[in-house]
């Protein structure tokens, strides 16, 4: 309230988070350009009234982020039903869609298949464009314990990070006084930008060429096998070659270095799932683990790294914008209404949607909206043509300063605080 909204856009990100946590709701009063201070029933009025204008329910959008905890987004998802959408984008769109979108019809399921129990088990762990280091801090730990006890760790990435290299533990005193480190990757191989399928394919190749197959696990778990092997022996390798940036020799080295391990991991990050072939490439990923058995078995297993720590709860929870029949159905019969049927927008939908003028009201529960997307300047104009964005959240960030022609701004409690009610403590959870 002590700045104007277009001074606070000149501000950086880190100084707008930097303002402190929100305590009250807040309202864009566009007369002063300030958010002003008001209550919970002026609130609650304003978005109902919103709401229950629009000449459809699919003309409002439900954003969510990977901080929303399951209980939180089970709720929010009944809302939103019951409202009558299904217009759900959410931050996986944004990360790892396509690996669900992949591992589904590969493996009957869209997540990773590994526990962190698993890495202490595994020797070998295969890193694909993701760097621990700057986006996964917390696996760092899990690499350096594998490496220490002789796993190997074949690392695919464009360039040399230092987080993939070594890694200094803060919790290390020893580390810490002598300035020393510990080494990650046993092996580095830089491939060029968008070149893993071919690596893979190239990979699965060389497996195949030597025999080095699961014969039983394959015959007993996996379909098409005779359609794949097909296809890998008919594949040249000169195209190969070319189109993943590495010599015919080093992929015949990662190859090998692969199937001469007995359980094996294979993680990956948006260096796979944002570019150009992603879900081909994820499935790429599958087809090299079923080769040799790496599946449904301790210290092996696909394992998609995620950046927030629930994206994956919430859709369990029913945040996706094509839900099954069958949760529908379940869902209708259990609360009582008939949920919509349609299929609602994604992430980039919703930009396109509010673009075009079909979406007019804009709910986001958490998250950062107006930073993470892509295509900034057209997400911005997205935003700034709906008639109320809401944002429901802990601080300020940049989405709150790039605005609809009504703005509110909700705080909340953070998931992993204390909530003391009449009853006595309350908590939610996460998917692990």
């Amino acid at each position: 309230a002590e700045h104007t909204v277009s001074e606070l856009r000149s501000w950086t990100d880190h100084d707008l988070e930097a303002l402190g946590r929100l305590t009250e709701p807040m309202a864009y009063d566009a007369t002063t350009d300030r958010y002003r201070r008001i209550g919970w029933d002026e609130a609650f009025a304003t978005v109902a009234r919103h709401l229950q204008a629009l000449p459809s329910p699919d003309e409002a959008i439900f954003y969510t982020s990977g901080r929303t905890s399951n209980e939180a987004a089970f709720l929010y998802q009944l809302f939103v039903r019951e409202y009558g959408t299904n217009n759900f984008p959410d931050c996986s769109n944004m990360c790892h869609e396509p690996s669900g979108s992949g591992l589904r019809p590969t493996i009957g399921v869209g997540k990773g298949t590994v526990t962190l129990a698993d890495f202490e088990q595994a020797d070998c762990i295969l890193v694909f464009g993701q760097n621990p280091g700057t986006n996964h801090p917390r696996m760092l730990g899990e690499l350096r314990a594998a490496r220490k006890r002789g796993a190997k760790i074949i690392s695919f990435n464009p360039l040399r990070e230092r987080g993939l290299e070594r890694f200094a533990d803060p919790q290390n005193a020893m580390e810490m006084a002598t300035l020393g480190d510990s080494p990650i990757s046993s092996h580095y191989f830089q491939l060029q930008v968008g070149g893993n399928f071919a690596l893979l394919m190239g990979m699965c190749k060389r497996v195949v060429e030597r025999g080095l197959l699961d014969h039983d696990f394959i015959r007993e778990h996996t379909h098409g096998f005779d359609a794949f092997l097909a296809s890998v022996q008919a594949q040249p390798w000169e195209p190969l070659v070319a189109a993943s940036g590495l010599t015919r020799a080093q992929i015949e080295q990662a190859a090998d270095l692969y199937a001469g391990s007995e359980r094996v991991i294979a993680c990956w990050g948006m260096g796979i799932t944002q570019h150009r072939h992603s879900v081909a490439t994820i499935q790429m990923i599958v087809n090299l683990l079923l080769l040799r058995g790496n599946l449904g078995r301790p210290g092996a297993g696909a394992c998609p790294v995620r950046g927030h720590s629930n994206v994956q709860g919430d859709r369990t929870m029913g945040i996706y914008e094509k839900p099954p029949a069958a949760f529908l159905d379940r869902l209708g019969e259990v609360f009582g209404f008939e949920p919509p049927r349609a299929h609602g927008v994604d992430t980039v939908g919703a930009i396109e949607a509010m673009l075009a003028g079909r979406g007019k009201v804009f709910i986001a529960m958490g998250g950062n909206f107006a930073a993470a997307t892509p295509d900034t300047a057209a997400t911005w104009r997205a935003l700034r043509q709906c008639e109320l964005t809401v944002h429901i959240t802990t601080k300020f960030n940049r989405s709150h300063v790039v605005h609809g022609r009504q703005a509110l701004v909700l705080p909340v409690l953070g998931r992993t605080e204390i909530d003391l009610q009449a009853s006595g403590p309350h908590g939610v959870t996460v998917e692990d």
